[in-house]
């Protein structure tokens, strides 16, 4: 009671049917569908952009740092050998 039934739910799509035709519905339904897909697929295109840009967190590259970390590893223990 107070619901709608399945037969309330036919009568209604029979409406529809009969006011827009069916081809008129199929072109809004494919309309719809590709709505939908570029939807996703700029979510998606945002989502790969966030991700990529969350990679690099910084201006520099790791791989330089580690490098200048790593000279001045070296300097100061030639350095400390050359105390000794």
């Amino acid at each position: 009671m107070g619901g709608i039934s399945i037969w309330q739910l036919l009568i209604i799509a029979l409406i529809i049917v009969l006011l827009f035709g069916t081809k008129k519905l199929r072109t809004l339904g494919g309309d719809l569908g590709s709505a939908v897909k570029g939807f996703k697929k700029a979510i998606s295109d945002e989502d790969a952009a966030a991700a990529k840009k969350s990679d690099k967190d910084a201006d520099f590259d790791p791989k330089q740092i580690s490098e200048e970390m790593k000279e001045e590893s070296e300097k100061t223990k030639s350095k400390d050998k050359e105390q000794v």
